[in-house]
């Protein structure tokens, strides 16, 4: 095996290591990058969601509630009026929800589903814990969710969700006295939940990873290449002209041409003592001729 194919090898075999290494780090890398991407796009519309709720208790029903009215409308109830918001954005983005899930809720339609329990359960089994994050796999692909639990902090709630009898009765008329009621202050009842789809932000990571891999790929093509051509020039080429020369000498022809060694390298260096030698062989022949 000649020294370029050795070199190749060795080359091939080192770049195939690092090529694998690369895709790998490359790839969790990837995939966290457009993970935290999709998360903060949660935060954002966890954010949103908090401003309409803050913008419908202080604004909205002060301004559309009357003297000695004891309920109003679910328009100014911030739960409500926070989902109904996001109903909008859902009209162009389907795959994006956001719900004010509960264990118990007085609008039925908010109570938990399954994996929603899973995590109030895990809010009112560990206290003080103000966020989780979850991935889960729907038909159109995997989904991250970002969770706030609902902790009664304000006792202005247990009016409405204490018992039936202190409950306003337009409240208990609209949805019954069976459901959203028993809260006590302090409880985690639900959890603000905001489930952002992941499948785009994953096939934006696994292009990324393509055009990182076809560009290493490219680069080491390159490289590949260029040593190719200087090994020839500067090692292989003159090596074999010496080679030759040093056959023709000891095959006894005296009109074997030199070696023109140039420069400063070790290869020239290499030329320079080869035609030191062949002088000092021809020298000695001639010696031993006379």
């Amino acid at each position: 095996m000649g020294i370029r194919a050795k070199l190749n090898l060795g080359l091939l075999v080192v770049f195939a290591v690092a090529f694998v290494a690369s895709w790998w780090f490359l790839d969790r890398q990837f995939v966290a990058t457009a993970r935290q991407d999709v998360l903060q796009n949660a935060r954002l519309m966890m954010s949103a969601a908090n401003a309409v709720r803050v913008y419908t208790a202080r604004e909205v029903l002060p301004a559309v509630q009357r003297d000695n009215e004891d309920w109003i409308a679910p328009v100014t109830v911030p739960s409500y009026a926070a989902q109904t918001n996001f109903r909008t954005v859902r009209a162009d983005h389907p795959d994006y929800t956001y719900r004010e899930a509960a264990l118990n809720p007085t609008n039925p339609s908010d109570r938990a589903l399954d994996w929603e329990a899973d995590f109030i359960n895990s809010f009112r089994n560990t206290p003080g814990q103000t966020e989780l994050i979850g991935e889960r796999q729907t038909p159109s692909g995997p989904t991250l969710t970002l969770a706030r639990p609902i902790t009664i902090q304000n006792e202005a709630c247990l009016t409405c969700h204490s018992t039936p009898d202190r409950a306003p009765a337009r409240m208990v008329a609209a949805y019954g006295a069976a459901n959203g009621f028993g809260w006590r202050m302090g409880e985690t009842v639900g959890a603000q939940l905001v489930s952002v789809p992941m499948a785009l932000a994953l096939r934006s990571a696994q292009a990324n990873l393509y055009s990182a891999m076809a560009i290493l790929l490219a680069i080491f093509v390159g490289l590949m290449v260029a040593l190719n051509v200087l090994l020839h020039a500067i090692v292989i080429r003159p090596v074999a002209q010496m080679s030759r020369t040093a056959t023709a000498v000891s095959l006894g022809q005296q009109d074997a041409e030199e070696f023109p060694a140039k420069g400063r390298d070790e290869i020239s260096e290499l030329g320079r003592a080869f035609t030191r030698m062949r002088r000092s062989l021809d020298q000695a022949v001639k010696m031993l001729g006379d």
